[in-house]
């Protein structure tokens, strides 16, 4: 049963005057685990909504995590809201666990975030507020937002998302980033895949092949995004910055490879987390992850939007 906490409509003070924004802001509870803010746009109309599921890490239903705030995730369902699309982001289950003191890092599963985007989808199916259901994952939530978007989804956007596993992915930014482990932690995903455990890695591989996140890396391995996107028989838009230093390019590509039929953009000195980097370096890129200030790029509103209400064509 839907259980809306409360509506709350939101004003802002302008040069001394009031002015209504254009949608309603509910906070929701679906779950123990699941809790979020849906913005419905004021139209006469029912409006298409977007469930925004986000990446890796215990982020939560704004985009920010304990020691970074950007506010990406937020930003982008105000600046959809504006445009007549209603979104619906939440909490990742890590946050809420967090929070209850009930967070073990062993007891966490890849599927468990399959769950809870299903979970949400669900309970908005038969909504008729909304025209069109519509999942966007960012980063892990892309692979999370695939697989869920085959439960009755209209359509399905990948922001950042990765076109490997993840696996796959690790070992080539140790490729990049710290050569002399790459081989080392393909051996040891090897090791994984197939035994399900590895007992020795190096104390720099920790962070990855420690005992209580074994679990997790394993059940996230078992799903490749370029056979779960090309799953999708609906319509699907891909879209990557190009000066994203999580997810390269390449990933968005490969994950179009898969889908030739889907519409992919790669936008222009747009980072990771929606924001425009100017100077095109990592100090600035890197500085942004805590800017909460700093807007997302208008034109990541402008392809959604326009992808968006092209459902209708």
């Amino acid at each position: 049963m839907k259980n809306i906490i409360t509506t709350i409509t939101i004003f802002v003070f302008t040069f001394g005057f009031a002015q209504e924004k254009n949608y309603t802001e509910e906070e929701i509870t679906l779950t123990n685990l699941i809790e979020g803010t849906l913005l419905v746009p004021h139209t006469e109309t029912s409006a298409p909504l977007v469930i925004i599921i986000q990446g890796s890490g215990p982020t939560d239903r704004d985009g920010n995590q304990p020691n970074m705030r950007n506010n990406s995730l937020k930003y982008l369902a105000e600046s959809l809201a504006e445009e007549q699309i209603a979104t619906f982001r939440f909490d990742k289950r890590l946050v809420k666990l967090a929070r209850q003191g009930r967070l073990k890092e062993e007891d966490i599963n890849f599927n468990d975030f399959i769950e809870d985007a299903n979970a949400v989808i669900k309970h908005f199916q038969d909504d008729n507020r909304f025209s069109h259901l519509v999942i966007a994952g960012h980063s892990e939530g892309s692979l999370v937002g695939m697989v869920a978007a085959t439960n009755d989804a209209d359509a399905f956007i990948s922001i950042a998302g990765a076109g490997q596993q993840i696996d796959t992915v690790i070992v080539e930014q140790l490729r990049r980033q710290s050569p002399e482990l790459a081989d080392e932690a393909r051996k040891n995903f090897d090791e994984l895949r197939e035994t399900v455990a590895v007992k020795n890695y190096s104390v720099m591989l920790s962070s990855i092949f420690r005992e209580s996140v074994q679990p997790f890396i394993y059940s996230w391995m078992q799903y490749n995004p370029k056979t779960e996107i090309a799953k999708l028989d609906i319509p699907v838009l891909i879209l990557n910055g190009t000066e994203d230093i999580q997810t390269d390019v390449e990933e968005a590509r490969l994950l179009h490879q898969s889908k030739p039929l889907a519409e992919m953009y790669l936008i222009e000195g747009m980072n990771h987390i929606f924001k425009e980097i100017t100077k095109g370096d990592t100090i600035e890129n890197a500085k942004s992850y805590n800017e909460p200030q700093r807007p997302i790029m208008p034109e990541l509103v402008e392809r959604i939007t326009v992808f968006i209400k092209g459902l209708d064509n």
